[in-house]
């Protein structure tokens, strides 16, 4: 369905995360049921989830969420409304911190259910062949006021 990337501030205009939270650089691929992300900003050591200069990886769940978010946007044609994450599960970190990782983060989500009041999706972060966060993530969506 992806002709030509989405780039950061697209992606911006669709996702409730702004400014230096907006953790994707670009959305390489995306279909009905799935989005594939890419981002370098792992290694920004002005990062807003670092911590004494280290990026843990379980912040990468952020990357992962915000990935979901834009899906949810792209799919439905209207910007993601805020979402709370309801449930993680099956959450698999092979990797101490992201900082450190060279290269761009490749973020894949895959909807596993996608309703008007929330959603769930299986999740993976890589960096070339090297797998460094999976699971699955429950997210449930403000409602309309």
């Amino acid at each position: 369905m992806l002709t030509a990337p989405i780039l950061r501030a697209d992606i911006a205009r669709l996702v409730p995360h702004q400014g230096a939270m907006c953790l994707l650089d670009r959305a390489v691929l995306w279909d009905g049921s799935r989005i594939v992300c890419e981002t370098e900003r792992h290694r920004d050591p002005a990062h807003p989830l670092c911590r004494d200069g280290l990026l843990p990886a379980v912040c990468g769940v952020e990357f992962a969420l915000q990935a979901m978010a834009l899906h949810g946007a792209l799919t439905s044609g209207a910007p993601q409304p805020v979402g709370f994450v309801s449930s993680l599960r099956d959450l698999a970190l092979d990797a101490d911190r992201l900082d450190d990782v060279p290269g761009p983060l490749r973020i894949e989500a895959t909807a596993l259910v996608a309703e008007a009041a929330g959603f769930i999706y299986r999740f993976e972060i890589s960096a070339g062949d090297r797998a460094l966060i999976g699971g699955q993530a429950a997210i449930i969506l403000r409602r309309a006021e």
